[in-house]
């Protein structure tokens, strides 16, 4: 990459380290460091927001808005099974009804 840009200079020995080998590790170390910043930066981001949300959750502030709702569906459903009872015993009602006309008729239709 970055090695091949920057000329060679000779190496005294066999065993020693190119000024441009040190130049590309260098840049790929740094490359590698504005990764590991920007990581860290989403990661704090991330714990910031969830730790936030604990907090406004144990404090309660958030609490009242969730509870007037649930309170409020609650109504509504004991509402709803009050109508629902009562449509029932209603039915019960007109069956019982029916049946009794039924077995009038049919005591009507059997007698001589």
């Amino acid at each position: 990459m970055a090695a091949a840009a920057v000329p060679a200079e000779p190496a005294a020995n066999n065993g020693a380290i190119s000024v441009a080998t040190l130049r590309a590790d260098l840049l790929n170390t740094r490359a590698h460091n504005t990764r590991l910043q920007q990581h860290i930066q989403a990661l704090e981001t991330r714990l910031s927001e969830q730790l936030g949300e604990a907090v406004f959750r144990d404090t309660g502030l958030g609490a009242p808005d969730d509870i007037r709702n649930l309170q409020q569906t609650l109504t509504d459903r004991e509402q709803q099974l009050l109508e629902l009872r009562r449509e029932l015993e209603e039915r019960g009602d007109e069956l019982a009804a029916a049946r009794a006309a039924n077995r009038e008729l049919m005591t009507q239709l059997n007698s001589p």
